[in-house]
């Protein structure tokens, strides 16, 4: 049986988003797939050392909870390091990083809300 709302993740396109590095996601909920409206949910993974470099996303909210890996992460001068089972909060319009600095992988879902969907008008960069 197959069902519209039914993601399976080793199907969904993988991508390498824009402003990061050693990072592949898959857009697991989104408008495109499934028709959701107000928000995103993507799986990512993050190499060694990689991740997204300083940005904010205007008028969005992101989540992102850590399920395999660690990392290190900022948010409007705060930094801290994440273990599997974290969730770390990055509000509207503030300035954030997320780099792993396990030997392995880091593997997150990211929330978005509204969906970001790789828009350059929704996200913003340190000039």
């Amino acid at each position: 049986m197959t069902s519209r709302y039914l993601i399976r993740a080793s199907e969904v396109e993988a991508y390498s988003p824009a402003n990061h590095t050693g990072t592949i996601n898959r857009r697991l909920v989104s408008q495109a797939n499934v028709g959701a409206q107000h928000m995103e949910v993507v799986l990512g993974e993050i190499a060694k050392g990689g991740g997204a470099l300083p940005h904010a996303h205007p008028g969005m909210e992101q989540a992102c909870y850590l399920l395999e890996g660690t990392a290190h992460v900022e948010v409007e001068g705060e930094s801290f390091e994440m273990l599997p089972g974290d969730t770390c909060f990055f509000p509207a319009d503030k300035m954030h990083i997320f780099q792993t600095t396990s030997d392995t992988p880091a593997k997150l879902l990211v929330i978005y809300s509204p969906p970001y969907g790789e828009n350059p008008e929704r996200v913003r960069r340190p000039a």
